[in-house]
């Protein structure tokens, strides 16, 4: 084989390493656990419910893959150290984590109209989609360091930049979670850990379709060039750039997968 394909197959090459997917149940983090293990990494993957984080590693088991499940509500901080733990325990380090586990949206009747929501609301988005990544990248950090190799992937959304009605917190939250992945770049590159985000547009998963109508569809397509909603594996693929050893020299970037347009709710 030409030594330029053979490097190239290296620069995808996850084996020996150990990621950790949040949210790995279903949709774009089961995705994500999926293509993970499919190229050589052995998975711990978080769910709130466990038998959803059983049903991935059953299909990463019949793929010949690795993976071990594991239940963790991420708004308990217990349960983010007891992950990390899990995960060392288990596998001998982390090496990557996909913080993909996170929640609010106005897609449910405009529950993010001011009007709707309390404080408390407000709180809990913010502790899932901002607070317990930052912890998680705290914990996982020395673990990365010390093994030589780490890689954060967040899952962030086409909202962190959009504007639009009943959307002010979870499309703030993840504003700030770009934000703050530019930032801890700086304060954990010196550790030789990487940390990118990947901002999917609409994408095919059980949630978009308890919304998704024919005259929305129509309405997203309208603004979308390459004429498709998205699939998990288009997410899942942008995750495994990030963090296979391909993408070395990036951190703290935002990578939007949305065909190249823009779809809202």
């Amino acid at each position: 084989m030409n030594s330029k394909f053979q490097d190239l197959e290296r620069l995808l090459d996850l084996r020996g390493r150990v990621a950790v997917v949040t949210g790995g149940g279903d949709g774009i983090g089961r995705g994500c656990a999926r293509i993970l293990a499919a190229a050589g990494a052995s998975v711990v993957v978080s769910s709130l419910h466990i038998e959803k984080a059983q049903t991935t590693v059953s299909l990463i088991e019949a793929d010949g893959g690795r993976a071990v499940p594991v239940a963790c509500n991420v708004l308990q901080d217990s349960d983010l150290q007891a992950l990390i733990d899990f995960a060392k325990k288990t596998f001998g380090t982390v090496n990557i984590l996909v913080n993909n586990a996170g929640g609010g949206g106005g897609g449910d009747g405009g529950r993010e109209n001011p009007y709707s929501i309390d404080l408390d609301y407000v709180r809990r988005i913010y502790m899932m989609n901002v607070f317990a990544p930052w912890q998680l990248i705290k914990l996982a950090a020395p673990l990365m360091q010390e093994s030589g190799y780490g890689s954060v992937v967040n899952i962030t959304s086409m909202s962190s930049r959009d504007r639009q009605a009943s959307m002010s917190v979870y499309a703030s939250s993840k504003a700030a979670f770009n934000h703050m992945t530019a930032n801890l770049a700086h304060d954990y590159g010196p550790m030789g850990v990487r940390i990118n985000n990947v901002g999917p547009g609409a994408t095919r998963t059980a949630a978009l379709a308890k919304v998704l109508t024919p005259e929305l569809e129509h309405k997203m397509l309208a603004h979308t060039p390459l004429g498709r909603l998205g699939e998990v594996d288009d997410i899942a693929r942008a995750v495994l750039f990030f963090a296979a050893p391909i993408s070395s020299w990036i951190s703290g970037e935002t990578l939007f997968v949305n065909g190249g347009g823009t779809q809202t709710l």
